[in-house]
């Protein structure tokens, strides 16, 4: 079964570092960060948290979205996480109108 959600996340490891990818099934995904199997990056920098998540119809869509989140600074991930919680808080807000 071919699942056709891309997504692309961004997490906060145990040091406090960063570390953004990409997955098709982020639930799994998780699970293989947390057995030190999800990428050598992470291997031993868990527990994590999960600070960004954005999903998109194409896979194309999704890695290049991978690529331009690695481009940027650490400041630049933080703002970017920074702004997609003040969405989310916009929206939230605007269901209670």
């Amino acid at each position: 079964m071919e699942n056709n959600e891309h997504i692309v996340y961004i997490l906060r490891c145990s040091d406090n570092t960063l570390y953004t990818g990409y997955t098709n099934d982020l639930e799994h995904r998780l699970a293989m960060h947390e057995e030190g199997k999800g990428a050598k990056y992470t291997k031993g920098r868990g527990p994590f948290q999960v600070l960004f998540v954005e999903k998109f119809p194409e896979k194309s869509e999704a890695l290049q979205r991978e690529y331009q989140i690695k481009q940027l600074t650490r400041k630049g991930k933080f703002q970017l996480i920074r702004d997609k919680l003040k969405e989310v808080m916009h929206y939230e807000d605007s269901k209670k109108l």
